[in-house]
């Protein structure tokens, strides 16, 4: 760069502000100048390549005052053209390191800051020598501006620790360790951070751990910053609605005069059995779903009476039912209709599991169980086939495994057994005589059942719950010593480390598997636990008096409740959604056999299943009634399917008023 540009550019710049508006300039001596040039033309490039956004102002203000005036004796508009055709160097590699481009060597950093401090002194000397014919007020104000300035240059040459020296795949290497809130303050330091901070990569795996759109892709949307904040917004509004049942509240009843037997949920989709054969399916996101109605096979609808449902399960793509006189049936979700694989065992089926993420589907009849898959091309066949010594109670298949190694967690009387259709026989977790297993769940990793502890037993701590590790088939940790007997647990949706469990003592009990203590005891439901599921910050629990009970964790108190009749046998929830089900005990009570006075079943006593959504609010304008979503086609009054045609209408063709 040249140094006598460089000079000749600060010597203008300070004679501007020496001098008065509206008056000539002040020429310095050819002495003071030379001295000037020869001390400038020392000066650092570093305090140079801020210096052309600094003195922008006041380049502009020289060019207003130097108009008129003659430059080495030619006019000030031929000297500025010339000027800008002719621009110095020094003004390029400002603009360059303000855009990102270059960067001052850090081993100089050290070298010029004693020179700098020299010949700053000096500088000043010089500059007070040639403004000494003004007036001195105002001279030492202007003389304290410039020097801010040029102390203000110095600073600012103390770079960041890293610029576009550094790669920029390196620089968002070491930005993704940074939350939120950090990559908000980095994003303030300078232009490149910026860039850096508000980089989609960065946001898009920000709002992937957070949980939000786990399935999503890179493109899917164009700015993900924008994205996390949509989410995180309507978490909270959701979680206040949560804690203040704000929201709208959905009653799926199917068809008149027929008792609820059994219901299973898999985010939205809920399916139902009824004592009259018959299996619906709603899904909770299209209303009118055409693979609502789902037919059963021909020798089960063929029979006179039909076979009641005795167990149904659903996933995201398949729902299964298992009838009274052992048929199983299973349908597509997204088509419904005819059942696309069919079986029949010779006895009543007393336990039916379906896979949550893989077409795996066990069932249990007496001691006999069988488990089926489906092949790559669609087509389903039965891998295993064995026998208990004891009466299967009850089973889950574990997720996580896709159908070419399905692994089965089953309870057989005081037995725990691990069925793996890769090995020969099921293999033995568990077994303690006269201590019968209660129930089970099952996660990725681990498995949990209750186990009864009687007669001297009893004195020893009561019963417990052992978690036991997948991978080592060993146990980790054992909880409980409740005096009452386990009734449920739930370990798959449970947050990371926790367990939580209802007992018949009327508590619901949360675990801590690290350290193998009580986090939570709550005094829920007088009649014992039925159902529950537990998340990072609230319980549900379902009890045998008819209540669902929403627990906040941390707290341990009750945000609210809800009743119904009979006892909640089911309880599943997400985010925003809350599905339940009270199912009565008594499948033909008073009013449905063909000897009383009315064939069908009097409303309180069939059972009622409950939606409950959280993300609308049912009091505001654009909430959706359920008698809008009804598809007019049913003749059930009490479900609000009101047909479009009436029967004198059909008939007569006329008016009712002719």
């Amino acid at each position: 760069m040249a140094e006598n540009d460089l000079a000749a550019f600060r010597e203008r710049w300070k004679r501007e502000l020496s001098s008065k508006k509206g008056e000539q300039r002040l020429v310095c001596a050819p002495s003071s100048s030379r001295d000037i040039d020869d001390q400038l033309g020392q000066r650092d490039l570093k305090n140079l390549n801020k210096a052309d956004s600094h003195s922008k102002p006041e380049e502009g203000g020289c060019a207003e005052h130097e108009r008129g005036v003659r430059v080495g004796g030619k006019p000030a508009g031929v000297a500025a053209a010339a000027e800008t055709e002719d621009q110095p160097q020094y003004v390029s590699i400002a603009r360059s390191l303000l855009d990102g481009r270059t960067s001052p060597l850090l081993d100089r950093i050290q070298e010029e800051r004693s020179r700098r401090k020299r010949q700053y002194h000096n500088m000043t000397n010089v500059c007070s020598a040639s403004l000494q014919q003004q007036p001195q007020g105002k001279v030492k104000k202007e003389e304290e501006l410039v020097d801010q300035l040029i102390q203000d240059l110095n600073e600012v040459n103390d770079i960041p620790f890293f610029d576009i020296e550094l790669p920029y795949e390196i620089a968002l290497k070491i930005f993704q360790y940074l939350n939120c809130a950090e990559l908000g303050r980095c994003a303030q330091v300078s232009r490149a951070w910026r860039v850096l901070a508000e980089d989609s990569v960065l946001w898009f795996k920000l709002c992937v751990r957070e949980g939000y759109h786990q399935n999503a892709s890179m493109s899917d949307s164009p700015c993900w910053k924008s994205m996390l904040r949509d989410c995180r917004n309507s978490s909270k509004t959701v979680r206040f609605n949560w804690k203040n049942r704000v929201g709208s509240i959905s009653q799926l009843q199917f068809e008149l005069g027929k008792v609820l037997c059994d219901v299973s949920s898999y985010d939205n989709f809920v399916l139902a059995g009824y004592t009259s054969g018959d299996v619906r399916l709603w899904d909770t996101l299209h209303w009118d779903s055409t693979a609502s109605y789902l037919k059963a096979n021909s020798l089960s609808a063929n029979t006179e009476p039909r076979p009641h449902v005795s167990h149904v399960q659903v996933n995201g793509t398949l729902a299964a039912a298992a009838y009274e006189d052992g048929c199983v049936d299973l349908w597509s979700t997204e088509t419904g209709g005819e059942p696309i694989y069919h079986y029949q065992t010779p006895g009543r089926i007393q336990v039916l599991a379906l896979s949550p993420d893989s077409p795996v589907l066990i069932s249990a009849t007496g001691s006999d169980v069988r488990l089926d898959c489906a092949k790559d091309c669609g087509y389903w066949r039965t891998v295993c086939q064995t026998q208990l010594p004891k009466t299967v109670e009850s089973m889950t298949l574990v997720p996580g495994r896709d159908q070419q190694s399905p692994l089965a967690a089953l309870a057989a009387g005081e037995s725990m057994y691990l069925l793996d259709p890769r090995e020969e026989e099921p293999l033995m977790l568990h077994s303690v005589y006269g201590h019968p297993v209660t129930c089970l769940d099952a996660s990725e990793s681990h498995v949990a059942f209750g186990v009864k502890r009687t007669g001297w037993a009893m004195h020893d701590g009561g019963n417990k719950i052992h978690i036991y590790t997948l991978e080592t088939r060993k146990p980790t940790v054992s909880v409980g010593n409740s005096p009452g007997d386990f009734t449920c647990i739930n370990l798959r949706d449970s947050s990371p480390h926790l367990l939580v469990c209802g007992n018949k003592d009327r508590r619901v009990r949360v675990f801590d598997l690290r350290a193998g203590s009580s986090v939570a005891s709550l005094y829920a439901h007088h009649l014992g636990v039925t159902s529950v599921q537990a998340d990072d910050w609230k319980i549900v629990s379902g009890g045998g008096e008819g209540l669902v009970c929403v627990w906040e964790m941390r707290m341990g108190a009750k945000l609210w409740e809800m009743h119904n009749r009979h006892p909640v046998r089911h309880v599943r929830f997400n985010t925003s959604t809350l599905v339940t089900a009270n199912i009565p005990d008594d499948k033909s009570p008073r009013g449905a056999c063909i000897t009383d006075d009315d064939l069908t079943a009097h409303r309180r006593h069939r059972g009622v299943i409950c939606h409950y959504d959280f993300s609308e609010d049912a009091l505001s304008q654009d909430h959706i009634l359920p008698i809008c979503r009804s598809d007019y086609i049913e003749s059930y009054g009490y479900n609000y399917n009101i047909n479009l045609a009436v029967p004198y209408d059909r008939l007569s063709g006329s008016h009712p008023s002719q």
